[in-house]
C-alpha cells in the first residue's frame, strides 16, 4: 500500500488543472472532478460529522462497482494551509478512489464549510484533531477495512499528518506532497526571512488574543495576495507564493478557501514545528 500511495502522489501532482467550481453540482474546483454519481463508477457523497465538538464537513469518495458488504482500504486526505476539500484534497481523493481506496477529504475547524467561530482560527492542536476525526469517521465507514488505513497529507496538511502518524498508530502508512512546516515559516519566515521580527510578531498575536479575551472584535492577517494585481503578484520573491496565488486565487479559486487565520492563532502556529519529533 505505501509504495502504491506514493506512486500515486507523485503522479497526481503533474496534473492539478483547474476548472470552475460553480459548473460543478458538487462545486469540486479540479479538472475532470464527478459531475454525477454513476452507478459502477467512483461516487462522492458529503457527509457530516463532529471533531472536538465542532461541526465538519467532508466528501467521501468510493470507488467503482462499491460494495459495502466487502472490505476496501480507506486514506484519510488533509488540506493545505487555507484551502479546502474541493480543491487540490479532492483531486487526490477522487483518484485515489479510481485505484480502489475509500477516502475522505474534509474541510478543517473553523474553516470551509465546517464550523466552528471565530472563522479562521487555524491551530495545529485543531488541525491535527481533524485528521484524528476524519480517521474516526471513515474507519466506522460501512465497507472500509479499518486495519488499512493511509494517510495524505498536501502542504500545511502534510506536515500535521506527519505528527499525527507519530502518535496515532490506525494509521498504517502516510505520505506528503509538496509538504509544508507550517510552525517554521510562520515563525521564521519563508527561507528565514522574518527571524528579526519573531518577538514582535509574537507580541502582536499576544495583544490580539487579549482584544477578543475582553470582547473586542477578532483581528485577521491579510487575506493571501489582498489588493495585490497581477503584476505586483508576478513580482513576489518566491515561486512558491506566486504559485499559490495562482492556484488559490485564479486557477482553482474556491470561495470558501481563504488564505488567512486569526492574529491570535499566530501563538499557536509560531510555537509548532513538524521536525520536533518526541520519539
Amino acid at each position: 500500500m505505501i509504495k502504491k500511495l506514493l506512486i500515486m502522489a507523485f503522479l497526481i501532482g503533474g496534473i492539478a488543472m483547474g476548472a470552475d467550481y460553480r459548473k460543478n453540482p458538487f462545486t469540486l474546483a479540479y479538472d475532470g472532478a464527478i459531475t454525477e454519481n454513476v452507478k459502477g463508477k467512483v461516487n462522492i457523497q458529503t457527509v457530516h460529522y463532529k471533531a472536538n465538538g465542532v461541526d465538519v464537513v467532508a466528501n467521501v469518495y468510493t470507488p467503482a462497482n462499491f460494495n459495502p458488504n466487502n472490505k476496501y482500504p480507506a486514506i484519510v486526505v488533509a488540506h493545505p494551509n487555507g484551502g479546502v476539500k474541493e480543491q487540490v484534497a479532492g483531486l487526490y481523493a477522487q483518484k485515489l478512489a479510481e485505484q480502489g481506496y475509500v477516502t475522505i477529504a474534509f474541510d478543517a475547524a473553523y474553516q470551509g464549510g465546517s464550523g466552528g467561530t471565530p472563522r479562521y482560527v487555524d491551530k495545529p492542536a485543531n488541525r491535527m484533531e481533524d485528521i484524528r476525526a476524519a480517521a474516526d469517521y471513515i474507519s466506522q465507514f460501512k465497507g472500509v477495512d479499518a486495519n488499512r488505513l493511509g494517510l495524505l497529507g498536501i502542504c500545511g496538511g502534510g506536515g500535521y499528518s506527519i505528527k499525527v502518524a507519530e502518535t496515532d498508530k490506525r494509521f498504517k502508512v502516510v505520505a506528503t506532497v509538496s509538504m509544508f512546516n507550517t510552525g517554521d515559516v510562520r515563525r521564521n519566515g519563508y527561507n528565514r526571512t522574518q527571524m528579526d521580527t519573531i518577538q514582535a510578531r509574537l507580541k502582536d498575536a499576544s495583544d490580539a488574543r487579549a482584544q477578543e479575551a475582553a470582547g473586542g472584535e477578532v483581528r485577521y492577517t491579510p487575506s493571501f495576495a489582498a489588493n495585490m494585481t497581477k503584476e505586483q503578484v508576478a513580482a513576489l520573491p518566491f515561486d512558491l507564493y506566486r504559485e499559490g496565488y495562482e492556484y488559490y486565487g485564479q486557477t482553482h479559486f474556491h470561495p470558501n478557501s481563504q488564505a488567512n487565520s486569526t492574529v491570535s492563532s499566530l501563538i499557536d502556529l509560531m510555537g509548532f514545528d513538524t521536525t520536533q519529533m518526541w520519539i
